[in-house]
């Protein structure tokens, strides 16, 4: 696409729209904002602007689309795949000072809001009104807007779903400044095509997001963990299939291997539980009545010594349930720290197969010679692999972590799986994307995408 470069005079119009103090010439913008968490993909934008309202975005898009200005949404910045990196310059259209929550309402058990309210602070807010908003995404610091442009899924996704089966309806700017409303508070519609469906997951390729309205469920009364250590990891994945249908369906289904958890022991300068065993199962359940977790525990814990377990420890104290998840989450930072550079491969697979993929992950090791780490969300059968670079040269690391991809991304198409579980495409793994679709649906994509932005300025080279 040919994009007009932008002059000082547009500098002015967005101050006129955004005030002086939120609009930021290109030689002032912080390195932070010229890539994400990763940072595999670089671009400096020529403006970062951070609009207020809805009004405000509108008028930024407006001006933009009648300019042919290339304009990137960015939230927190947390994602992996270069989604928020401004490849083509123009606007970095930083929505992190969106932060107002709008309406709590408790008859519909709707929780209205704008993009940049971080995640934790959403749990924390209906949590203090006895309500809860199940996706669980392992970085609390993304912005909801973040996570609905890339339909963020997280470890309670096995039982509660995706950040999709949560959001009820939006608030959405086109990128000619037109607002329109998508769904509502309504808990069914038949009405047309499901474009709010679209919407989500499209890494702001499509329109920019202005106001959410979530859906909520009644607080669990009732909530336990289990961490499962096994003798190696084929016998702890081979459990999992077992312990879903055993009783009912846990909230979460983590798996991890010995060298992940003492990498965040490093990290955090804190013990894990137990480190003895080479791979783990944490499991979580959580119910209206203790009864019924009990009952859903106890039968998990029958099934994994079954199925070869070494132990069962509960996590039913505040001290534990801290030291395991602490680590849980810092999985991610930890592995970072222990090397140069990193790569994620964030592939989905069929639950019966993620024994197979995790196994053949290993052997990539040896026929490469580089180092992989894994952890995932085994009940949904997501995996993240992490190729480390470690002392490799420049142009060894770029053939090896080509050839590393390659060989994980055949497998998954081989076993039916998907390109992303739940980090998006943004521009990183846009080449695999392109490679698992026939060209009838790369095609319906880029159609769609040519409808909802017909000068292609929303997030240009990311996605199709």
């Amino acid at each position: 696409m040919n994009f007009e470069k932008m002059r000082e005079s547009d500098l002015e119009a967005l101050r006129a729209i955004c005030g002086e103090a939120r609009v930021t010439p290109r030689d002032e913008i912080g390195e932070d904002f010229c890539h994400d968490e990763l940072g595999g993909a670089y671009s400096r934008p020529d403006a970062r602007v951070c609009p207020l309202s809805t009004a405000e975005i509108s008028a930024v898009m407006r001006y933009a689309f009648e300019r042919n200005i290339p304009v990137t949404v960015r939230g927190g910045g947390t994602g992996l795949v270069g989604g928020a990196v401004p490849l083509e310059g123009g606007i970095l259209l930083d929505t992190s000072m969106m932060t107002n929550i709008l309406e709590l309402d408790e008859r519909n058990m709707t929780l209205t809001l704008e993009p940049g309210v971080l995640l934790m602070d959403v749990a924390k807010y209906v949590e203090e009104h006895g309500l809860f908003y199940p996706p669980d995404p392992g970085e609390k610091t993304a912005t909801i807007g973040g996570n609905i442009s890339t339909n963020a899924g997280g470890m309670r996704a096995v039982k509660y779903g995706v950040t999709r089966d949560y959001v009820r309806g939006l608030e959405v700017v086109m990128p000619n400044g037109d607002v329109v409303q998508l769904g509502g508070k309504v808990v069914k519609n038949s009405s047309g095509y499901a474009l709010k469906d679209l919407v989500v997951g499209s890494e702001g390729t499509l329109c920019v997001i202005a106001k959410a309205i979530l859906r909520l469920v009644p607080m669990p009364k009732a909530k336990i963990s289990l961490l499962v250590p096994f003798p190696g990891v084929e016998a702890a994945i081979r459990a999992i299939p077992d312990v879903i249908k055993a009783s009912s369906v846990p909230t979460a289904v983590e798996f991890m291997e010995r060298e992940v958890i003492l990498a965040a022991e490093r990290f955090q300068a804190r013990k894990f539980p137990d480190n003895s065993a080479d791979a783990y199962l944490l499991l979580t359940f959580d119910g209206a009545s203790r009864q019924e977790v009990d009952l859903a525990w106890e039968t998990a814990a029958k099934t994994c010594l079954g199925a070869g377990a070494l132990d069962v420890f509960i996590s039913d104290t505040q001290e534990r349930n801290e030291s395991i998840w602490s680590a849980r989450g810092a999985f991610l930072e930890a592995i970072k720290a222990s090397t140069t550079e990193m790569d994620e491969c964030d592939v989905v697979v069929p639950r019966s197969n993620f024994a197979e993929f995790v196994l053949y992950s290993h052997r990539l090791q040896e026929k490469h010679g580089v180092r992989i780490q894994s952890f995932g969300h085994a009940g949904d059968g997501n995996i993240h692999i992490y190729v480390l670079r470690d002392s490799l040269g420049d142009e060894q690391w770029r053939k090896t972590l080509s050839a590393v991809f390659e060989d994980l991304y055949a497998k998954a198409r081989q076993l039916r799986g998907q390109v992303s579980g739940e980090h998006g495409i943004g521009c990183a793994k846009r080449p695999y994307l392109a490679e698992s679709l026939p060209p009838t649906l790369r095609a319906v994509m880029r159609g769609i995408k040519s409808v909802f932005d017909p000068k292609g300025i929303l997030n240009p080279g990311k996605v199709v």
